[in-house]
C-alpha cells in the first residue's frame, strides 16, 4: 500500500469513527423521555374487560385483588427518586420503543382467559399508552422489552408500597 492510499483509509477511518460518534451523542442526548417531564404512569392488569388492579401516579390510588379475591386500597405517591430510577432502566433499555398493542394477530384484546397489562406514560408533551397480552409469541425481542417494562414499573411500585407500608 502507497503513502496516498494509506490516507486515504485513515481519513476513511475517521469519517467513520466522527459519524458513529457523532450519531451516538445525538442519541444520548435526546434520551427518549426524560424524568423531568414526567406528568403521570397508569398501570392495570387483570384478564377479560376489566382490569381491577390498577395503579395511578397522579392520585397515588393503588388497588389490587389480594389472594383471597378481596379488593385493597391503598394510596401512595412515586417519589422523585421512583420515577427516576423507573426513566434510567425504560431509557437504558429503550424499553418505550415498542409497538402500542402487543398480541398475537386477531386476538381478542378482552379475552378472559389471557392476563392483560395496560401502561399509560404522560409527558408534558407526548403520551405514550401500550396493551400488552401475555401470551404474544411472535417476536421475542418486542416480549421480552414488554416483559422488562411491565416488571420495572411493578418493581417500582412495589418499592414503593413497602416505603408506603413502613410508615
Amino acid at each position: 500500500m502507497n503513502a496516498k492510499q494509506k490516507m486515504i483509509v485513515k481519513l476513511a477511518a475517521v469519517v467513520f469513527i466522527v459519524v458513529v460518534g457523532g450519531y451516538y451523542i445525538i442519541k444520548l442526548r435526546s434520551g427518549g423521555e426524560r424524568a423531568a417531564s414526567f406528568v403521570s404512569l397508569t398501570y392495570k392488569w387483570g384478564m377479560g374487560d376489566t382490569l381491577q388492579n390498577s395503579y395511578n401516579s397522579k392520585t397515588g390510588a393503588y388497588l389490587f385483588l389480594d389472594q383471597r379475591d378481596q379488593l385493597i386500597k391503598e394510596n401512595f405517591k412515586l417519589r422523585t427518586n421512583n420515577v427516576i430510577f423507573l426513566h434510567s432502566k425504560i431509557n437504558q433499555q429503550d424499553l418505550l420503543n415498542i409497538p402500542d398493542t402487543i398480541a398475537n394477530v386477531g386476538a381478542n384484546l378482552k379475552d378472559p382467559k389471557v392476563l392483560r397489562y395496560e401502561f399509560n406514560f404522560v409527558y408534558d408533551d407526548t403520551t405514550k399508552k401500550v396493551i400488552y397480552l401475555t401470551n404474544y409469541d411472535k417476536d421475542p425481542v418486542i416480549a421480552n422489552k414488554v416483559k422488562t417494562l411491565q416488571q420495572t414499573i411493578q418493581q417500582v411500585i412495589t418499592e414503593a408500597e413497602e416505603r408506603f407500608g413502613r410508615r
